[in-house]
């Protein structure tokens, strides 16, 4: 009887203690506030109303022609209420080692990307960016949660919620069903 009072107090003091750290659960899209290229903050609210994919990018990778088929994806859909939002991140082999101008100017320059670009951020350890924690939980990867290259997408429907997690190797032609569904 002592050692079920005392593994109930335990397990009491532990959920208790618990209570005061950050729940991704708890969290929403639209809490969330990231700099863009430029360095102005934007919240994830001025995208409320949209589908948006997500997705981490690097201009020295094997996977950076898919900014081709993510303009492609955002011009066309744009005015239905897509928006794409790119993070560059340098965690993958050291492939987005750019200045935030850098950056800017290779995607504008060499694929005409139009859609928002935000600051570079680190998608996995323990100085992953909020927003990419939360995306994680909300989706989890194979095998582990860890975000496993650069150009790993995750789409969220009109009201914020997480729906589905793409491999790098996805190519954004092939989401267009999926983003097709999510805009009707």
């Amino acid at each position: 009887m002592k050692l079920n009072i005392a593994a109930l107090c335990f397990s009491l003091f532990f959920v208790f203690s618990l209570s005061g750290q950050e729940n991704n659960s708890t969290m929403d899209f639209y809490q969330f506030k990231e700099k863009s290229l430029d360095g102005k903050e934007i919240g994830m609210q001025d995208y409320k109303g949209k589908v948006v994919l997500i997705v981490n990018t690097a201009s020295k990778c094997g996977f950076t022609p898919q900014y081709e088929g993510l303009e492609k994806l955002y011009s066309t859909y744009k005015d239905k209420g897509l928006v794409i939002l790119g993070f560059p991140c340098n965690q993958f082999a050291g492939q987005e080692p750019g200045s935030a101008e850098e950056i800017s100017k290779f995607c504008t320059l060499k694929y005409g990307v139009t859609f928002p670009m935000f600051s570079k951020l680190e998608v996995n350890g323990k100085d992953a960016d909020p927003l990419y924690k939360y995306l994680k939980k909300a989706l989890p990867g194979t095998i582990t949660n860890e975000i496993k290259w650069n150009f790993t997408k995750f789409l969220l429907d009109k009201t914020g919620k997480p729906i589905k997690r793409y491999a790098p190797t996805t190519k954004p032609e092939d989401i267009t069903a999926d983003i097709e569904k999510l805009l009707l």
